[in-house]
C-alpha cells in the first residue's frame, strides 16, 4: 500500500474483497512499531458483526475505498482480537499466518534497540 497516505484517512472508508464486494468499514489502523508505517486495519463486518484484521499490504487505496485481494470468506474468518488494543508479536503472526503473508524482516540482535550495525558482516 502507499505509505504516504495518512493512516487517519482510511477510518471510515469502506473496504472491499478481492471481487469488489464490500465487506465493512475500516474502524482502526494499526502501525508497525518498528516503522511506524500502517500494517494492519480493523474492518467492520456489519452493524452487529466483529472487527476483522486485514493487512494493508498488499491492499490498495483506491477513491471508493479499501481494495483487500483476499476472499470475503478468509477475511471473515480472521482472528478476531478486538479493538483498541496493541497488537502482540503473537497476534500478529497469527495474521500474518491466516492470511499466507512472507512474515518480515525480523532485525538482527546487533541492529536492536536502534543500534546502527557497523558493515563489517
Amino acid at each position: 500500500m502507499q505509505t504516504d497516505i495518512d493512516p487517519r484517512s482510511l477510518i471510515g472508508r469502506k473496504a472491499y474483497d478481492r471481487d469488489g464486494h464490500k465487506i465493512g468499514t475500516v474502524d482502526e489502523v494499526y502501525l508497525d512499531d518498528a516503522t511506524g508505517e500502517p500494517e494492519w486495519a480493523a474492518v467492520r463486518t456489519g452493524l452487529f458483526g466483529r472487527d476483522a484484521f486485514v493487512p494493508l499490504e498488499p491492499s490498495k487505496l483506491v477513491a471508493d475505498g479499501l481494495h483487500v485481494p483476499y476472499e470475503r470468506s478468509l477475511i471473515k474468518d480472521a482472528p478476531d482480537f478486538g479493538v483498541g488494543r496493541h497488537l502482540s508479536p503473537e497476534q500478529e503472526l497469527q495474521l500474518y499466518h491466516h492470511y499466507g503473508l512472507d512474515l518480515p524482516d525480523s532485525p538482527s540482535p546487533d541492529t536492536s534497540f536502534g543500534t546502527v550495525p557497523d558493515g563489517d558482516d
